[in-house]
């Protein structure tokens, strides 16, 4: 049989067929590659420096450790950290060449200054103390294993504390990807910072406009004024309706009611009668329109495993059983946010006033006078163990994981659980909304979005 010479077509398709995707991709990584410039215009209901997880603190302040978009600890203002065999000291190396916002060198001594600051008291170290301008060292009377993954959180960004000359900063000076420039007529104003060590960021600048009425958000969302808007758990469905672009994260908010352990509520019968009493279907059906999911457990199932083994039902019985013949004076119930949050407190005081407690919702007031608190509690990282503590903390006990064995895990959360200072009640997403020229936005592991890497579509 005669052998057919390829004709010159057939040895070059598969060149050719090469070339021409290769041609039919440029617009489109033209269109997806990140680009330089423009303003971002976000619009949130609260306070935008509410700690631990107010949007402009991690575009204006770092840590000395960080969590990645996928939950991982990585460096940040330390580039490494070491410890004893007990866990007992931390040392931690700054990472060199670092200037806060006002040209000022990043040192050892002004980190310390901004932790002892930003942390009075129920720290997660005993002591801490510069060592010459690089190392920063951590001391505990007890093990610190989770040490580096809780400075990643919120509470311990570094903040600029006293300038050159030994004055108190004027604004708020960290070393962050962004600077503030001002705060005019509700609008927060944050400029890119050119010398960051993490690099410039992609956006010129972001303006936050704050206190913003939810409907107002959408609104401005629609017509091109606002580029990020909030989208609480319990208008996920409807704005999946409205057909906005959501981005949203698994559970990333734990939803609980702290009991302050003095005053009317010292005995601690009368707290476990009150985590009885607490119906959380109803919370998790009627004002969180079936978002998320009803726990009795500090960390999610997706980090634990085992929050299931938490019992989660109402039990009015044994709650009246419990509180028996006590006496109880009235107590206040204080509640962190607005809206689904201020509903969900109306619901809770009608059970415990089921369960037999005189309960009043208040508003304002020092955490001395409140007896209950509703809070939502950002989960700010993958580890279960440091989040455990971190919670542990939130809620005035210093209880280090010292392993992230699910049987160890276990234990240490139902005793501290048993002391019912803090009833979880829902673990629900975080959501936003984006308008169509936003690009590269994600969300972080506590359900805040990453501005910091975002770009614009139509930046110059």
């Amino acid at each position: 049989m005669r052998r057919r010479t390829p004709t010159r077509w057939t040895v070059l398709r598969p060149f050719a067929i090469s070339c021409l995707a290769a041609l039919l991709a440029l617009p489109l990584a033209a269109r997806t590659r990140p680009h330089y410039g423009g303003t971002l215009h976000v619009e949130i209901e609260g306070d935008p420096w509410q700690r631990p997880d107010g949007l402009p603190r991690r575009l204006v302040f770092d840590g000395l450790t960080a969590i990645d978009a996928n939950g991982a600890l990585r460096p940040a203002l330390a580039v490494e950290w070491d410890s004893d065999s007990t866990a007992h000291r931390w040392q931690f190396q700054l990472r060199a060449g670092v200037h806060f916002h006002d040209s000022s060198l990043l040192t050892a001594q002004a980190v310390v200054a901004s932790l002892n600051a930003a942390c009075t008291a129920n720290c997660p170290w005993t002591s801490i103390r510069a060592v010459g301008s690089s190392y920063v060292i951590f001391t505990g009377d007890s093990p610190m294993p989770n040490l580096p993954t809780l400075l990643a959180g919120g509470d311990y960004l570094i903040v600029l504390t006293s300038t050159a000359d030994g004055s108190t900063p004027s604004g708020a000076i960290g070393t962050g990807p962004f600077q503030l420039t001002g705060f005019q007529n509700g609008v927060l104003m944050l400029r890119a910072n050119q010398n960051c060590w993490q690099g410039r960021p992609f956006l010129d600048a972001v303006e936050i406009r704050v206190h913003r009425d939810l409907r107002d958000q959408w609104l401005d969302l629609g017509v091109g004024r606002a580029d990020v808007v909030e989208v609480p758990a319990e208008m996920l469905r409807q704005a999946q309706q409205q057909r906005l672009q959501v981005i949203s994260s698994p559970h990333a908010e734990l939803v609980a009611l702290q009991l302050n352990e003095t005053g009317a509520l010292q005995n601690p019968a009368l707290r476990a009668s009150i985590a009885l009493a607490l119906d959380r279907a109803s919370l998790f059906n009627v004002i969180f329109q079936k978002q998320g999911e009803v726990t009795a457990s500090a960390i999610p199932q997706k980090l634990s495993g085992y929050s299931f083994l938490f019992p989660a039902d109402r039990d009015l019985n044994k709650a009246h059983e419990l509180r028996g013949g006590l006496s109880v004076p009235p107590l206040k119930f204080g509640v962190e946010g607005d809206g689904a949050m201020q509903l969900a407190a109306q619901r809770i005081a009608l059970n415990l006033r089921e369960a037999g407690f005189n309960v009043q919702v208040v508003t304002g007031g020092s955490a001395q006078q409140i007896d209950l608190m509703l809070r939502a509690i950002p989960i700010e990282s993958t580890d279960p163990a440091a989040e455990l503590e971190r919670i542990a903390r939130l809620a005035g006990h210093a209880q280090p994981i010292p392993d992230a064995a699910s049987q160890v895990l276990f234990k240490s959360e139902r005793e501290f659980l048993s002391l019912h200072s803090l009833v979880p009640l829902l673990d629900l997403p975080r959501a936003y909304a984006v308008g169509a020229r936003v690009r590269d936005l994600e969300l972080l592991p506590d359900g805040a979005p990453d501005l910091a890497n975002a770009s614009l579509e139509d930046a110059p």
